[in-house]
Parts: C-alpha cells; sequence; structure tokens
C-alpha cells in the first residue's frame, strides 16, 4: 500500500510540474533554474553550518583533553 501511495503522490507532483509548465512557457526554464538554486543554497548553507558546529565541537573536546592531561 504505501508503495501505491508513493506511485500516486509522485503522479500528482508530475501533473502538477507539466501543468506549471504548460501556464508559464518559455520562461519555465528560468523559475526552474531559481527554484534549484535556490535549493541548493539552503542546503550548502546547512552542510557549512553543520561542519562548523563539527569543527567546534572537535576544538572543545581537544582544548578539555589538553586541559585533563596537563
Amino acid at each position: 500500500m504505501k508503495t501505491f501511495l508513493q506511485f500516486v503522490l509522485f503522479m500528482v507532483i508530475a501533473v502538477v510540474v507539466i501543468l506549471m509548465a504548460i501556464v508559464l512557457g518559455g520562461s519555465g526554464a528560468w523559475y526552474f533554474a531559481w527554484l534549484v538554486g535556490t535549493g541548493m543554497i539552503v542546503l550548502i548553507t546547512a552542510a557549512g553550518g553543520a561542519l562548523l558546529d563539527a569543527q567546534d565541537e572537535h576544538a572543545a573536546d581537544e582544548a578539555r583533553a589538553r586541559v585533563a592531561d596537563a
């Protein structure tokens, strides 16, 4: 049943995308690039934030280890 619901969801998304392409006409590619670019910026920013957090945590762990060794 889950597979069928996923199939129906993807078909609905496909129909919406096709209808949007018909309505937007020639400017559809611009909107697609804008949406993909915005999504990529958000994902890259989130990944950068996660990496910064991991680096800060690693540096704090190393500092605590140095203090414990001293």
